[in-house]
């Protein structure tokens, strides 16, 4: 039953089984920035057309499911995480029929499909929104988002001194006085979930996109949707994916504090009410949620059995080029996840990061810069395309579910010298510069070096480097040695092996003081894999090299006199 709120009580969960073989816990799945990914209709952005067209691409490059960043009507005020309609495609990026069809081509070619989900906040734009401004205070259409009335003599203080992630403060203040809360952008208004047509509407949305096919839902600030009560003052100021901090060992600091809006204990409840709606539909339909929180034990609470499925592990995409923190990064993810019975998962990079081709090149191995401009170092791409080929033989051989983001596959860099007329990130503005944003790593993928826009179609949206001329797919495709060639490499080794199953333990070489990540890993076959990354400043000699079979290498440099190179990562079957 449900309680005054909406929630379903605990005692009414029951949580589908699971079997352990369901294909989200090993699946590789391949992130679509859609603006960016393939234009089908000559406007200068990418859409469900251009989507539909490279999933043969896709399914050749191995992957296992497709995750489509947001594609719904809105006015795109931050690339379409400010959405207006839940339901309906953005003419931008095509039709519902359009989806539909993108759908069943990914079905038939053996992809699954996970859309993204945002609950946190709609855009100012969506009817709800409209309607509150249009009706008085204490009405139903203003208690669907987070109004109050400001401080001071005359109200004219907001309700507390909240910071938006976006920059600025988190309140804006509407005509009649009243105040309403946005976490980011003034123009996502934050959805008031103690509301229970709150909880109403977004099972309604998700058994729309369930019962439309999609196998999963990425939920976008999956842990900001309940706020503490009172909504109490907060100094701090949090930034787009944080984890907890460690230091050059890789040991935990500090807890990120995540203040009164992130990480409530309240927003389990959420997930508990979504997993029983996923568990009404056959299959083995999943959410992965994105949450930047820490420490990983607070992170594993969101994927236990009864919630969602998979959570982001940002941890380890913040651990830079780092031996020690990679280790520490990945042994927590294995131990938290395993206690509650979840897959870990490994990203490198996403929509809101820079590439980590590029971080890997600046002169701190754990650089994590928000945007690289002009005036900014600018990074070393030889190293960062070396360090990002072994990192992706790390990513690609961890147990569990690793991301791939568009373009990682091609070892594109970021766009470091994009000029201030051609952003549109929020952020950008909203500090007035002082923050770049994401812009560079949302620059469209270079097809092929015929056709307009490198085969992305004319007048891209974000304009492309110069360095994308030579890497295009079509430049790698017949290239052994390229980047693209050692994905689909691994990918197929991954999966012939089922490495994303294996038994994972540490090798003596990864013992403090060794600059080598490395690990084995026993297959279900009975294989044992040994994954060596050299992470050092001095090649180090590796006597599996000589008594194993070399199943791939970062690079053809990676291997020389029985010593793994600097930079490098090898697989041995043993």
């Amino acid at each position: 039953m449900l309680t005054s709120v909406g929630r379903v009580s605990e005692e009414t969960v029951t949580p589908r089984q699971q079997s352990g073989t369901e294909w989200w816990r090993d699946a590789v799945i391949y992130q679509v920035y859609p603006r960016s990914f393939k234009d089908s209709n000559g406007d200068g952005m990418g859409d469900l057309g251009g989507v539909t067209e490279k999933l043969p691409y896709l399914k050749q490059l191995g992957v296992d499911a497709v995750w489509l960043s947001p594609f719904y009507l809105s006015p795109q005020h931050d690339a379409g995480y400010d959405v207006a309609d839940y339901r309906t495609i953005d003419p931008r990026f095509g039709t519902l029929e359009d989806f539909d069809r993108m759908c069943t081509d990914a079905h038939e070619l053996g992809l699954k499909l996970i859309v993204d989900l945002v609950p946190n906040h709609t855009s100012e734009d969506h009817e709800w929104f409209q309607a509150a401004l249009a009706s008085p205070k204490s009405s139903a259409e203003r208690a669907r988002y987070m109004f109050r009335d400001g401080k001071g003599e005359n109200g004219e203080l907001p309700p507390n001194n909240w910071k938006s992630l976006f920059g600025g403060p988190a309140w804006s203040r509407i005509n009649d006085g009243q105040w309403y809360l946005h976490l980011f952008d003034s123009s996502q208004p934050d959805l008031n979930w103690e509301n229970p047509e709150i909880w109403e509407e977004f099972r309604s949305v998700l058994r729309f996109w369930l019962d439309r096919g999609v196998d999963g839902f990425r939920v976008d600030v999956a842990h900001g949707m309940v706020k503490a009560d009172g909504l109490p003052d907060w100094d701090e100021q949090v930034h787009m994916v944080e984890g907890t901090d460690v230091d050059e060992k890789g040991h935990a600091e500090k807890t990120m504090d995540t203040g009164p809006y992130f990480d409530q204990d309240g927003v389990h409840e959420i997930y508990r009410d979504w997993n029983q709606v996923l568990a009404e539909y056959p299959g083995e339909r999943m959410l992965v949620v994105e949450a930047w929180i820490g420490p990983a034990e607070r992170l594993a609470l969101y994927v236990r059995p009864d919630e969602a499925q998979q959570a982001f592990n940002f941890d380890f995409l913040i651990a830079g080029w780092h031996r020690d923190r990679m280790r520490n990064a990945i042994s927590e993810s294995l131990r938290v996840n395993q206690a509650v019975g979840a897959p870990s998962t490994w990203v490198l990079s996403n929509h809101d990061t820079v590439r980590h081709a590029s971080r890997y090149g600046l002169s701190s191995r754990t650089a994590y810069p928000n945007g690289i401009g002009a005036d900014d170092e600018q990074p070393d791409a030889a190293l960062g395309l070396r360090r990002a080929r072994a990192a992706a033989l790390v990513e690609l051989s961890l147990p569990g579910s690793a991301y791939v983001y568009q373009g990682d596959e091609l070892g594109l860099p970021e766009h470091t010298t994009l000029d201030a007329e051609s952003r549109e990130d929020p952020t950008f503005f909203r500090t007035e510069g002082q923050e770049l944003g994401r812009d560079g790593a949302r620059v469209p993928l270079p097809w092929s070096p015929v056709g307009n826009g490198l085969g992305f179609g004319p007048n891209p949206w974000l304009p492309q480097p110069e360095t994308f001329e030579n890497i295009t797919v079509d430049h790698q495709l017949g290239n052994p040695q390229s980047v693209l060639n050692l994905y689909k490499n691994a990918l197929r080794i991954r999966h012939e092996l089922a490495l994303g199953r294996a038994e994972f333990e540490w090798d003596p070489m990864s013992e403090q003081g060794s600059q080598i990540l490395a690990y084995r890993l026993t297959t279900e076959s009975g294989d044992t894999v040994l994954v060596a990354a050299n992470a050092g400043d001095a090649p180090v000699e590796i006597p599996e090299l000589t008594s194993g079979e070399l199943l791939l290498a970062s690079g053809q440099s990676a291997v020389m006199a029985g010593k793994l190179a600097v930079d490098h990562t090898v697989w041995i079957k043993l």
